[in-house]
């Protein structure tokens, strides 16, 4: 088995880790944004063990990967916290309980066993899973990048088309041609701009959706010579073996600009994909997981929903809603795994049971 690095009370398992016989646990939650975080907590309250997987190389889901530093106001008890900085406080409130991370891996199948008890899950790097129950914490879906689709472009991404920054430093001395008018743009083109050879920032329009003032920095380098910036559309990607040597722009008067270039970042957002979920036989309204809201199952039993995935009646996408769907869904399990087993409602400050759970009784 490869090394496992563990983080904290949580573990972070390579992708290797279990090829062969697959993982025996009692919950899979499918999505590690801040509503499958809260699940492992509330599941763990109750003594129950999870393993979370997500198709993103990192915890947090929308908050990590498309806002982490912009403020929420509406989380009980602070009356202001970045998305990450809310993800980071989740991830120290779960270590009590273990959690297992399987992370860069999409879920591509989910099967009942012969018993009609269990679950059969397989990842998109083949790890395995034998469930007693699943959680389904997906957000939206996947997120997936908007991609460039001119002539070339294929050809270089990964290469010298990037969708996303992972090192600033990789960008260090290269002549980059951000696209895009959005925070991230913007963000990334005041970033690089002393760490490039040269950027040259391309956005359709004049007028950006990004901060103002993001865009007033932005045009004070422009003015001042340190990056330039063109209006215009993407025409095609000069590609070459090793890379690309010019990315093709056609501004408004359709001339015609090539612009050389070691790198393009191309930052047109994200559009959430529902993906393999929509094929495995789950009630659906509107590209949505139809649930109750006595414990947040869906049409199929033993697998449950919490979070934007889901729908009911009143339905609030709000993750103050999420949490206390978590709630409830973990009773569900609960009840799922162990039906022969009294439910008893017990609290965090008086329950010794609970406290040893958390690792705080004396």
């Amino acid at each position: 088995m490869a090394a496992v690095r563990r983080s904290g009370g949580d573990e972070i398992v390579s992708d290797d880790a279990f090829a062969g016989a697959p993982i025996t646990t009692e919950v899979v939650i499918i999505g590690a944004g801040p509503c499958g975080l809260f699940q492992v907590f509330e599941l763990g309250l109750l003594g129950i063990k999870a393993h979370l997987i997500d198709s993103l190389p990192t915890p947090g889901g929308q908050c990590t990967e498309l806002y982490p530093d912009k403020p929420i106001y509406d989380i009980p008890a602070l009356p202001v916290c970045g998305a990450q900085e809310l993800v980071d406080r989740l991830l120290e409130q779960i270590k009590p309980f273990g959690a297992v991370h399987h992370l860069g891996e999409e879920v591509v199948a989910l099967k009942r066993d012969a018993t009609g008890r269990r679950f059969h899950l397989e990842t998109s790097r083949g790890t395995r899973f034998d469930a007693g129950a699943v959680v389904i914490a997906g957000g939206v879906g996947s997120f997936q990048p908007r991609r460039l689709v001119v002539e070339g472009a294929e050809a270089v991404e990964g290469r010298s088309l990037h969708y996303r920054v992972r090192k600033a430093d990789d960008f260090k001395g290269q002549r980059l041609v951000i696209l895009g008018g959005g925070d991230s743009a913007l963000d990334w083109t005041l970033a690089l701009a002393d760490q490039a050879t040269h950027v040259t920032l391309v956005h359709r329009r004049a007028e950006f959706k990004a901060a103002p003032a993001s865009v007033a920095r932005m045009h004070a380098l422009v003015a001042s010579g340190q990056i330039d910036f063109l209006q215009g559309l993407v025409q095609r990607v000069d590609a070459t073996p090793g890379g690309l040597s010019a990315i093709e722009i056609q501004s408004p008067d359709k001339a015609l600009h090539r612009l050389p270039c070691d790198h393009v970042l191309a930052f047109y957002g994200l559009h959430p994909k529902l993906g393999p979920i929509a094929e495995w036989g789950l009630a659906l309204e509107k590209k949505a997981l139809t649930v109750d809201t006595e414990k947040f199952a869906t049409s199929e039993p033993g697998i449950f929903a919490v979070g934007d995935i889901n729908t009911y009646p009143g339905k609030k996408k709000l993750i103050l809603s999420g949490f206390h769907e978590a709630a409830l869904a973990a009773f569900g399990v609960q009840a799922w795994l162990y039906p022969d087993k009294r439910q008893f409602l017990q609290y965090t400050t008086t329950s010794p049971v609970m406290q040893k759970r958390l690792g705080v009784s004396g």
